[in-house]
């Protein structure tokens, strides 16, 4: 069965992957701490999410990264 995301989870996400493309570009101490603030709250948002679902929270983070880095064509 395919969990349920929610547009906070993607948006999360999305946000760190751009300060994670930062990091790659710049990788000065600002960029660094804002990759980490942003990482950190894709975590808590994760966990957050597996506990309130029921879903184990690697399939949660898992199917959070696949659907941003990785989306399903559009039928």
């Amino acid at each position: 069965m395919a969990i349920e995301l929610n547009d906070d989870l993607i948006r999360l996400q999305r946000a760190s992957d751009a300060a994670w493309a930062a990091v790659r570009e710049d990788p000065s101490d600002d960029a660094w701490a804002a990759w980490r603030e942003r990482a950190a709250e894709v975590q808590a948002a994760v966990t957050v999410y597996a506990q309130e679902s029921g879903e184990p929270r690697n399939r949660v983070e898992a199917a959070v990264k696949k659907a941003v880095r990785h989306p399903a064509p559009e039928a």
